[in-house]
C-alpha cells in the first residue's frame, strides 16, 4: 500500500550503520506492505537543520525518532505504523 505524503529519512555520512539502518527501514517498509519516500541524507549541512549534529538518525515525518544507533526493528516498524495512523486520522 502507498502511503501518500509518508516520508522517512536516514540520515549520516554513508557509514556502515547508516547503510545498515536504511536496509532495515526498507525492509520493515516491505515486510508490512508500506510504500513511502525513503531518502538518505548525507549532506552534514541539511543533517544539521534536524539538530542532530551529522550523527545516525531516523526520521520520520519531519519528527526525529532516533539518534546514535540502529533501532531494532520492532521499533522501527511501529514508529512507521504510528505515521502512517496519524496520516489517516
Amino acid at each position: 500500500m502507498s502511503i501518500e505524503g509518508l516520508n522517512i529519512k536516514v540520515l549520516g555520512p554513508g557509514c556502515p550503520q547508516c547503510e545498515r539502518l536504511e536496509q532495515e527501514v526498507m525492509a520493515v517498509m516491505a515486510e508490512i506492505g508500506i510504500a513511502g519516500d525513503l531518502e538518505h541524507v548525507r549532506d552534514v549541512a541539511e543533517i544539521g537543520r534536524y539538530g542532530v549534529l551529522g550523527s545516525l538518525s531516523l526520521v520520520i515525518n519531519g519528527e526525529v525518532k532516533s539518534v546514535g544507533s540502529v533501532p531494532l526493528k520492532p521499533k522501527i516498524k511501529a514508529w512507521i505504523e504510528e505515521a502512517v495512523n496519524q496520516m489517516k486520522s
